[in-house]
C-alpha cells in the first residue's frame, strides 16, 4: 500500500497565493516577521514588490490591509491564530469588520497541533472570536486541496474573510475527481444512519478514521467536512439531523464558541437532537509534539471513537 500524502495546510496557503499572484495583480500579501513560518514567503520570493513586512505589529497590519482594501487591491494578511485573531481583534472588528473592508486574514499555527510552543502559541479560540464579527466568512480546511479552493474562493468574494490553517502535516482525503469546494456548503464524505459526526479541519481526517472503527462495531455514520464555519450550512446540519437524531461535532478548536456552539445553535431553533460536543474543553493547550497532544486531548481518531462510543 503507497504511503498516503501529508501536506500542511500553512504550506498550501503560501503556494496558492503564489498562484494567484501570478494571476492577479492586484493581490497583496502582508506578513508580520514570520514569513518563513506563515509561508508568505513563498510568495514574496515570486513577488517581492507586492509583500509587505510590516514587523512585529501585528494590529498595524490589520490596518495597513483595510487601507490597501480600500484602494482597490485584495490584501492578504498573516501571522499565527494567536496574533491574526486575539492580538488584532480590536482592528479586524473596527477597521475591517465595520465598513466589510476587502481583506483576507491567513492564520496558521491554529490550535494545538501547533505543538512545542505550548498553549500561549495554541488558538483554541480563534473561530469564537471572528463569529462574533458581523458579515466575516470563516473558513477551516481539512487538507491541501480544500486549502487552496479556499484561498481561490476567498479571493474570488468581496468581503472579510478568516482563513484558518494548521503547522501539522495531515493526509490529503480531497483528491477526488468530484471533489467541489463551495463557500457555506458543507460536504457528505460518508452516508449513515445511527449518529452524524460533523467535522473541521484536521478533524475530518480523523473523524473518517473513527467512523472506520465505530463501522466495525455495526454503528452507522454519517460524516460531515464543514470548511464553512460561517456561513454555516444550516439546512444540512437540519437534513442530517432528523435523519440520524445524534450529532456528534468534532474540532480542534475550544468547545466553546466554535463548530459545537454554531451546530448547537441550529439545532435548538431548527432541529432538536442529541448533541456531543468534541474538542478542547475549557482549559488551555500544553507545550508537547503535536500527535501525542491530539491523542492527549482525545482528538484523535482513537478518542473519537471511545467519546462517540460512550455517547451512543
Amino acid at each position: 500500500m503507497s504511503e498516503v500524502k501529508k501536506v500542511a495546510t500553512r504550506d498550501s496557503y503560501g503556494n496558492a497565493l503564489a498562484e494567484l499572484g501570478a494571476e492577479h495583480e492586484d493581490l497583496v500579501v502582508l506578513d508580520a516577521d514570520l514569513a518563513a513560518a506563515t509561508k508568505t514567503g513563498i510568495f514574496k520570493k515570486a513577488f517581492p514588490d507586492r509583500h509587505i513586512d510590516c514587523g512585529i505589529a501585528e494590529s498595524n497590519m490589520v490596518g495597513i490591509a483595510a487601507g490597501l482594501a480600500l484602494t482597490g487591491k485584495v490584501p492578504f494578511c498573516s501571522s499565527f491564530a494567536m496574533f491574526a485573531a486575539g492580538r488584532t481583534f480590536e482592528q479586524i472588528r473596527n477597521s475591517v469588520g465595520y465598513p466589510h473592508a476587502n481583506v483576507k486574514i491567513g492564520a496558521t499555527h491554529a490550535g494545538i497541533s501547533v505543538g512545542e510552543d505550548g498553549a500561549t502559541h495554541q488558538c483554541n479560540e480563534d473561530i469564537a472570536l471572528m463569529r462574533t464579527i458581523p458579515g466575516m466568512t470563516i473558513i477551516n480546511p481539512s487538507d491541501d486541496v480544500e486549502a487552496k479552493a479556499a484561498v481561490k474562493a476567498a479571493y474570488e468574494m468581496e468581503g472579510p474573510v478568516y482563513l484558518r490553517f494548521g503547522r501539522l502535516a495531515v493526509p490529503v482525503i480531497n483528491d477526488t475527481d468530484d471533489y467541489k469546494f463551495e463557500i457555506g456548503k458543507g460536504i457528505v464524505l460518508k452516508e449513515g444512519t445511527d449518529v452524524t459526526l460533523v467535522a473541521t479541519g484536521l478533524e475530518v481526517n480523523e473523524s473518517l478514521e473513527a467512523a472506520k472503527m465505530l463501522e466495525a462495531d455495526g454503528v452507522s455514520v454519517e460524516v460531515i467536512n464543514i470548511h464553512t464555519i460561517k456561513p454555516l450550512d444550516e439546512d444540512l446540519i437540519v437534513k442530517t439531523a432528523a435523519k440520524t437524531g445524534k450529532v456528534v461535532t468534532v474540532e480542534e478548536h475550544s468547545i466553546i464558541g466554535g463548530l459545537g456552539s454554531a451546530v448547537a445553535e441550529v439545532l435548538a431553533e431548527k432541529q432538536p437532537a442529541k448533541l456531543l460536543r468534541i474538542g478542547v474543553e475549557d482549559r488551555f493547550g500544553e507545550s508537547g509534539p503535536a500527535v501525542k497532544l491530539l491523542e492527549k486531548y482525545k482528538l484523535d481518531a482513537a478518542g473519537i471513537y471511545k467519546k462517540v462510543k460512550a455517547f451512543l
